[in-house]
């Protein structure tokens, strides 16, 4: 086994468990950590995180339902996650014209990473100070259908599929519970992961990489979101919480190097 196949698959295996525990999906981590190595194009870790994170999304979900366990709001999430996949092309569309301003496409990862620590830095303060806020219950379907639509466009904007501020957005105008927009989080992730995922191949703009790396990634991703489902049934409200936001936490520090690395 190659340096390059140990270190996506740890990478993996920690981003899936942490981000089924988080609700944050594991590309969030994935995408951020495997550019912070610099072994493969921007485009082809946003592709086979974006393929891990469908497969371990569905493996989670799956077994939620399966065990009972599943607490999804299935008339709100379902517009947002429907929503969230046509944002999701218009995301990948607009990563591609950013690509274009560059003289090397990597460098758009910077654009990638900024958005990225910006988002998750405001998550992070509203998550700290929600409990002085007062939430909404969002009924109206334009509404929904619009909030779908941009958290769909921003995850596959920056690659990930989805982010804390899937979260963050499932507490304000839902008025949710951690747990409860940690779960419901995860279907919006799929559908705009899948989204952009499936632009990617219809296109055959697919990025070279071994295929090796890609069988155990989805191996190691359907292995950590597993472990983390079975952290997940057994943490209460408060546990939830603090996993969330020491998950943004790390977040916040791979994307600032991540900025750092892409544009100094």
């Amino acid at each position: 086994m190659s340096l390059l196949q140990a270190l996506a698959y740890l990478i993996t295996f920690f981003a899936c468990m942490v981000g089924t525990l988080s609700g944050m999906g594991g590309g969030i981590i994935i995408k951020p950590v495997l550019d912070a190595t610099g072994r493969m194009s921007v485009a082809a870790v946003t592709f086979l995180s974006g393929v891990t994170v469908i497969l371990m999304t569905v493996w989670t979900l799956g077994k939620t339902i399966k065990r009972r366990e599943s607490v999804l709001d299935l008339r709100n999430t379902t517009l947002l996650a429907v929503s969230a996949a046509a944002g999701g092309l218009f995301g990948k569309q607009a990563y591609s014209a950013a690509e274009a301003l560059f003289p090397d496409p990597d460098m758009a990862g910077g654009v990638q990473a900024a958005l990225l620590l910006a988002a998750t830095i405001g998550t992070f303060l509203y998550t700290l100070h929600k409990d002085r806020v007062r939430t909404k219950k969002i009924t109206s379907v334009a509404a929904i259908l619009l909030i779908g639509l941009v958290l769909g466009a921003l995850g596959s904007f920056m690659g990930i599929g989805g982010g804390p501020f899937n979260v963050a957005v499932l507490y304000y105008f839902f008025s949710m519970d951690t747990k409860t927009a940690t779960q419901n989080s995860l279907l919006i992730v799929l559908f705009s992961q899948l989204s952009s995922v499936l632009k990617t191949t219809v296109s055959g703009s697919i990025p070279e990489f071994p295929l090796v790396i890609l069988l155990g990634m989805i191996a190691a991703g359907i292995l950590g979101s597993e472990a983390g489902r079975r952290i997940y049934s057994r943490a209460d409200e408060h546990q939830a919480t603090l996993l969330f936001e020491w998950a943004m936490i790390l977040v916040m520090l791979v994307s600032a190097y991540n900025i750092y690395n892409f544009w100094v």
